[in-house]
């Protein structure tokens, strides 16, 4: 069974390339794919019919129970049959209703390949999460078909509707899913079913699960959706519509009904709104001149009936049910084909444009009236028999309640009901044929194109099997009836049969046919009477309403909380921290903590202290910023006294990072705070501070007091080593313990840098990469020779206006930053041992590239590092993946790590860990981001700034060539720039 559904998914990647090699005819041999799968599941038939129960288990995610868990019994056979049979019969009627210029057929092809696939798995798991996956899938591809045509408002806005509707039953699914198995303690269906749990919970869940059934199914008040869908092309209408996807709540239902149809609250839903749903269906489809519409609002009616039928829970009304089941999906796709071909072939569906097309294409005539025949319920077809057995069972649940508890004057009243719908179904079947083939007055005669052999052979093989089923009823009753014996026995034996004898059945059937051609004769003034009741209160008037609420809504918390103040979302989220985890800081426990261990920490803690305070009172910018730093250099401090070197070292070079880039950000905001006065926003905001600072300080204390088990750290320093290979904890925990949420990090750092270049760059980031030697020289300064074999390192003459250089600092960079890039490297590869690490390291490595910056401007970082930041970031975070994704060539776990020692002669034995890899992809991250913040917030500032202040030159009319202006700038990339402007 995996096989097939998975052959099926395949088959659907396909397609695309299929239909675009061979155009419209690549449905065939994809339908005949299909074909054969249905060829195999009808081979398992005989076993079924010995009540074998076919199964599969493959495991997929064990850590939450969820395995590719596989079952066919009666009930799974017969909609597998539904799914892969109408599914071939609907992709090779594909090939003759798409035309050879038709947009998307490619797509489509593959989607709906896709769609049997999904469906056919939902029908045959037996995990309900794995039921929900399918379920969802199925709820995704119908999405895709029925907005097939983008360009078409109306494709888009049912394709939206009916992804909405089906998904919020959906989440309810999962909800009645996740607590059924939890009270179960089971996740497979099969077990579920052969021993129901009881109890509130359980009676929730299921009628959760009940939701997602008729939702999915266009019960009210979720019906407005299926009407609303048959802006897809034809053929998903007859498939998934009809046949296929709109059958998953009732096979929910089916499913589900033997354990669980005395659930409080299942049978008076399901007649409840089965019967509302019934009526109002066949209500609405007599007003229809659209025949696709038409048939709709037949649809939704019909999905009410099985509804209500399957839910009766009794022996004889499964079994009725599961033939109506079978009867509908027959008749129905049936039908929807005739209207694609009609469409098609006179370019309406409109009924009263269509007329004389009974003699002008007889044969699809014949199939579409046999078809309506079979939905009305007129004998000898498949139809009838599946409706007679649906009121032989809801007589006796009338007569006697058939043991399901159900009132008298109740099953009266659902008999009478069905009878009534019935009539409906009588009405609107003749309304169909009447209105496509029958012969009348017409404004404009249509032109009919002839009807192509393949084209019409879909319908009439569906018709053609609807009148031979009519007579298989027993062979029916044996197959259907493993499904019907799960319910308890009724009052007469359960069976599908052309003939139940004379009594009630028989004349509620008579009556149905004669009250629904008498309605059908009078269809002009019920027309009339109905539409004199018309108005414009509908579910889906009130689904728009609800959208358009929801949008506005949506707009106006949009205006107060995406206001694009940084202040406000702050401050937002530091509320809630306040509000929500704050507020379990005043119902903590007891606090036990030590105030300090050396008398060094109160005497930083001080330091931070003062710092912090002077840093919020400061006026100036940068006296604020080096303030904060403080705080955090004192941080490091602490980390050190605590004898963790590795966090003070990352700690002082982020801190450092931090200051250096703030600084430059600085270049381009005023040089003092607002001095306004306080105002209560400002109160409010300083309140704000204050308790978020004591709800972080509360969250600590009360953490660091409410621990009961031994740390996990106590065994650290062992299996750091035995594990990890290293005697450096830190690093081992990064790159091994926890190397998943590294490559997280790392991950959200790419996303960071990503997100500082789209703020920043007005271009794609390589292209402002120039190096010394290309820029030109100004006009009248000598040029220096070039000697072969020799390049000017830090040559600031040429980069720095004369009052931006320092010449020790450049110096000193002469002299530092080899041996700091050289010291980045060290902690690199010893890391895995001593203080150090990928982070660190790549954070060394990027102060030698700001220091090389600072001394020599921004063709000096260009001239250090001439590589694209984005490159770098990228190809450290495919090293990482790589690293991590190896070890499985050698038969181990993703991010596994090798610990390999290699003797060297004279020097020793070399200790390598391989997830020093690891930690070169996080090294070249590091580096690439800092270069990013370098160019993003040095280069780019720096050339602004350099236009600002030509502008400013060029608006106060600068001195000539040879006055102060030109001493300023003279001979530097400045004036290169200028000159070359």
């Amino acid at each position: 069974m995996l096989i097939l559904i998975a052959g099926l998914f395949f088959l659907s990647l396909a397609c695309p390339l299929m239909v675009l090699r061979w155009g419209r005819r690549a449905f065939l041999p994809v339908a005949t794919a299909v074909l054969a799968g249905t060829v195999w599941v009808a081979a398992q038939g005989p076993a079924v019919l010995d009540g074998e129960v076919l199964s599969e288990q493959w495991s997929w995610v064990p850590s939450i129970g969820l395995g590719l868990s596989f079952t066919m019994g009666a009930l799974q056979w017969l909609l597998a049959m539904i799914v892969l049979g109408i599914g071939a019969v609907v992709l090779a009627y594909c090939t003759w209703y798409f035309h050879d210029d038709s947009a998307g057929v490619p797509r489509f092809a593959g989607v709906l390949t896709a769609f049997v696939a999904a469906m056919l798995g939902l029908v045959l798991s037996d995990d309900l999460l794995l039921t929900y996956v399918f379920w969802e899938l199925t709820t995704v591809f119908s999405f895709l078909l029925i907005g097939h045509d983008p360009a078409r408002r109306s494709s888009r806005t049912a394709a939206i509707q009916a992804l909405l509707v089906t998904t919020l039953g959906g989440l309810a699914m999962l909800v009645g899913a996740i607590v059924l198995g939890y009270h179960a303690g089971t996740m497979t269906i099969s077990e579920i079913l052969a021993d129901p749990p009881g109890g509130t919970a359980v009676t929730v869940a299921v009628l959760l699960l009940l939701v997602g059934a008729i939702s999915k199914s266009a019960l009210v008040p979720f019906h407005f959706w299926l009407p609303a869908a048959m802006a897809a092309p034809t053929p998903v209408s007859a498939y998934l519509h009809a046949a296929s996807m709109v059958k998953a709540g009732v096979f929910l239902v089916a499913l589900l009904a033997p354990a669980f149809a005395d659930v409080p609250g299942w049978r008076s839903t399901l007649l409840v709104l089965g019967l509302a749903t019934m009526l109002l269906g066949g209500i609405r489809a007599l007003v229809q001149h659209d025949l696709k519409l038409l048939l709709a609002y037949g649809t939704v009616s019909q999905l009410g009936f099985m509804i209500l039928v399957l839910g009766v829970g009794t022996r004889a009304a499964a079994l009725a049910g599961l033939g109506l089941l079978l009867a509908h999906a027959l008749f129905k796709a049936c039908l929807f084909l005739v209207v694609g071909l009609v469409d098609r072939t006179t370019g309406t569906r409109d009924l009263r444009r269509l007329t004389g097309l009974g003699r002008r294409m007889p044969v699809v005539a014949v199939a579409a009236t046999v078809a309506a025949a079979s939905m009305a319920g007129v004998p000898p077809l498949l139809g009838y028999v599946a409706k007679e057995s649906v009121f032989v069972a809801l007589v006796d649940v009338a007569r006697d309640g058939d043991g399901t508890g159900v009132p008298s004057f109740v099953g009266w009243l659902v008999l009478a009901g069905v009878v009534l719908g019935s009539v409906l179904t009588v009405a609107y079947s003749a309304r169909f044929v009447w209105g496509a083939f029958g012969n009348r007055e017409v404004e404009e005669e249509l032109t009919v194109r002839p009807v192509p052999v393949g084209f019409a052979a879909g319908p009439v093989l569906l018709a053609a099997l609807t009148v031979v089923l009519g007579f298989a009823g027993h062979q029916l009753t044996s197959l259907l009836g493993l499904q019907a014996d799960l319910f308890p026995p009724g009052v007469h034996e359960a069976e599908l049969s052309l003939w139940h004898g004379v009594g009630l059945p028989l004349g509620a059937t008579v009556l149905a046919l004669l009250l629904g051609a008498l309605l059908f004769v009078a269809r002009a003034p019920v027309l009339r009477w109905q539409l004199s009741f018309s108005n414009d209160l509908s579910l889906e008037r009130a689904y728009r309403w609800t959208m358009r609420a929801l949008d506005r809504s949506a707009v106006e918390v949009t205006g107060v909380v995406q206001r694009g103040s940084a202040a406000a979302y702050l401050g937002l989220i530091l509320l809630v921290v306040v509000a929500v985890p704050g507020s379990a800081v005043i119902q903590g426990g007891d606090i036990d903590v030590t105030p300090w261990q050396t008398p060094v920490q109160p005497a930083i803690g001080v330091v931070i202290v003062v710092a912090a305070v002077m840093a919020a009172r400061s006026r100036r910018r940068l006296r604020a910023v080096l303030l904060a730093g403080v705080t955090g250099f004192g941080t490091a401090l602490l980390f050190l006294i605590q004898g963790a070197p590795d966090l003070a070292l990352t700690q002082v070079l982020v801190e450092t990072l931090t200051v250096v880039v703030a600084v430059l950000a600085l270049r381009r905001l005023p040089e003092y705070f607002t001095d306004r006065p306080l105002t209560r926003r400002r109160y409010l905001r300083m309140a704000l501070g204050l308790g978020v600072g004591i709800s972080v300080a509360g969250f600590l204390l009360l953490s660091a007091s409410a621990r009961t088990a031994e740390p996990v750290s106590a065994t650290l320093p062992e299996l750091a080593v035995e594990y990890g290979g290293g005697h450096n904890i830190v690093n081992v925990i990064l790159v091994d313990v926890r190397a998943w949420d590294t490559l997280g990090e790392i991950s959200v750092l790419v996303a960071a840098a990503t997100g500082v270049a789209s703020l920043i760059f007005l271009d794609t980031r390589g292209t402002g990469i120039r190096r010394v030697h290309e820029i030109p020289y100004p006009a009248g300064v000598r040029k220096e020779p070039k000697v072969a074999g020799r390049r000017a390192w830090l040559p600031a003459p040429r980069t720095l206006a004369p009052e931006n250089r320092s010449i020790i600092f450049e110096v000193l960079t002469r002299m530092i930053f080899h041996s700091v890039i050289m010291i980045s490297l060290y902690l690199l590869l010893a890391g895995h041992n001593d203080p150090g690490g990928g982070f660190a390291a790549g954070m060394v490595a990027g102060l030698a590239l700001v220091v090389r910056y600072l001394a020599g401007g921004r063709y000096e970082l260009d001239e250090a590092a001439p590589v694209d930041a984005g490159k770098l970031i990228g190809g450290g975070l495919a090293v990482a993946a790589l690293a991590a994704v190896v070890p499985l060539l050698f038969g181990a776990a993703v991010l596994q790590s090798a610990i390999i020692d290699i003797p060297l002669p004279l020097l020793g034995k070399l200790h390598l860990v391989t997830s020093v890899f690891f930690d070169i992809g996080v090294y070249l991250v590091v580096v690439g981001l800092v270069l990013d913040l370098l160019r993003a917030l040095g280069s780019q500032i720096d050339r602004q700034i350099i236009r600002d202040r030509r502008a400013a030159e060029d608006d106060a009319d600068a001195a000539p060539v040879g006055s102060a202006g030109t001493a300023k700038t003279g001979g530097t990339a400045e004036t290169a720039e200028s000159g070359a402007r």
